[in-house]
């Protein structure tokens, strides 16, 4: 009830302030489940896809938004549920794990989950080695990947900013990546590997990104 409400009224007004420009949406499937790996440049990313995508998608956001007090608790309460976002403790040694069940429970349920291969934001720019939990996520749910291409969102809210600037930003999504019947005979890890890289490689095709060809780590 909430993210039907509050969707019906942050994506229009958020499209006719900020005008992203947006490509290939078409690319994303209408129904069933699929995983839309993006490129991490900011904060606001997780906002701007669920406002281009007229499907719910679904993200992780840090526990903290959800567990505020008073008012102001509330309302960061009220915002990231409304958007559809799932509460997750990343300072939790087994965050990483829960995620993924999270995120199969997701997909299980014929939902849109959006991740971040890097990880976290990259802080210069370039694009970091992908981490093989969305091919897990994909190979185990046996649904595409949709490969997304995020520019401008860098400015859109940078570091320290309190309220989202205007800025010109662009959301591209690429074709989807098909993982039914490629992978058997391959050892597991390999086939993450491998799919991985090619979801990274056709983000980076869509950004134009310089590779870092390193992990991308989070600040301390």
């Amino acid at each position: 009830m909430l993210y039907r409400a509050l969707h019906s009224v942050v994506p229009p007004l958020a499209k006719a302030v900020w005008r992203p420009t947006v490509r290939g949406l078409a690319n994303v499937p209408g129904t069933g489940p699929v995983v839309l790996a993006s490129n991490h440049l900011s904060f606001a990313d997780s906002i701007v896809i669920p406002v281009v995508v007229p499907r719910k998608v679904v993200f992780l956001a840090k526990s903290d938004y959800f567990t505020g007090t008073g008012v102001r608790g509330a309302l960061s309460r009220m915002w990231f549920e409304g958007l559809g976002m799932l509460p997750v403790d990343r300072d939790d040694s087994k965050a990483a794990l829960a995620s993924l069940d999270t995120a199969l429970e997701v997909l299980g349920r014929g939902d849109a989950f959006g991740i971040y291969p890097e990880g976290t934001r990259s802080r210069d720019g370039r694009l970091y080695r992908g981490r093989t939990g969305v091919a897990h996520l994909a190979l185990t749910a046996g649904c595409p990947v949709v490969p997304v291409g995020l520019t401008g969102t860098e400015r859109l809210q940078p570091v320290g900013a309190r309220l989202p600037r205007i800025v010109p930003i662009t959301v591209e999504f690429g074709a989807p990546i098909q993982v039914a019947g490629r992978f058997g005979g391959l050892p597991a890890g390999r086939a993450r590997r491998e799919l991985t890289d090619e979801v990274m490689a056709a983000i980076g095709a869509l950004t134009g990104q310089e590779p870092a060809g390193v992990y991308n780590a989070r600040p301390v």
